[in-house]
């Protein structure tokens, strides 16, 4: 176990205490079947934030090592901390080389521990700066046969679509869509839904001419919350 890992352990297991009994409920919900310590996402946060404070000159092999480290940990909460290690740090975030995800990807279990890699951290600006990169990664994502990797392909692009009038992120999300509209799995129809409603923002015309001719072969929650979003403008 990398050094750093384990003091991020430590400082997690002292806010659990011994013997804590495992949220089982919570566990079900959030999809995963791993190791979960009843603490909340703001005292995680917390946690993260102190060591960030205490590590301020952290390389970026150091980075990586930890990242590494943690993704190969047994708790759903190793994972959900180095999800937050990616938000909290954009200056060595900027420069991990995006094949790294797929690697990181292949050790998450149900959408929350996906969401925790995917859900908002690489911003538009990222993304279009290495543009070969992640359309190779994001393509060969949407076809893997690990679902979790299938849903990553549609929720890494939902921040961009939104910050970004770039064509080629929609062009990018429109065809992840239509590869992966005719599965019913819900981490891939809850996904497909909110990358349509989220290219509303910046491709309006584009979503609604897409809905328009291909609304019997979505998702049903896919039409409706986006037809939803069309109208109203809320979620």
């Amino acid at each position: 176990m990398n050094a750093y890992h384990r003091e991020l352990l430590e400082a997690l297991r002292a806010q659990v205490g011994d013997g804590a009994p495992e949220p089982e409920g919570l566990k079900a919900y959030l999809g995963t079947s791993k190791c979960l310590h009843g603490i909340g996402a703001p005292v995680a946060r917390q946690i993260i934030r102190g060591w960030i404070e205490r590590h301020r000159d952290l390389a970026l092999p150091e980075y990586l090592d930890l990242l590494d480290s943690l993704y190969q940990g047994p708790s759903h909460n190793e994972i959900a901390l180095a999800g937050m290690l990616l938000a909290l740090l954009p200056r060595l975030r900027r420069q991990v080389e995006p094949r790294l995800l797929d690697r990181w990807l292949g050790a998450v279990e149900g959408w929350a521990e996906t969401d925790s890699i995917c859900q908002s951290i690489f911003t538009a600006q990222e993304m279009l700066a290495r543009w070969d990169d992640w359309r190779a990664l994001l393509t060969q994502l949407s076809r893997d046969a690990n679902v979790h990797k299938r849903r990553a392909s549609l929720v890494l692009l939902t921040r961009p679509v939104r910050e970004s009038r770039d064509e080629r992120l929609a062009d990018l999300a429109l065809a992840h869509i239509e590869r992966l509209k005719g599965e019913r799995d819900i981490l891939i129809s809850k996904a497909l839904s909110w990358l349509l409603r989220d290219l509303i923002k910046n491709h309006r015309q584009r979503v609604e001419a897409y809905l328009e001719a291909n609304e019997a072969t979505l998702p049903r929650v896919a039409v409706r919350e986006t037809r939803r979003k069309l109208l109203t403008g809320r979620k």
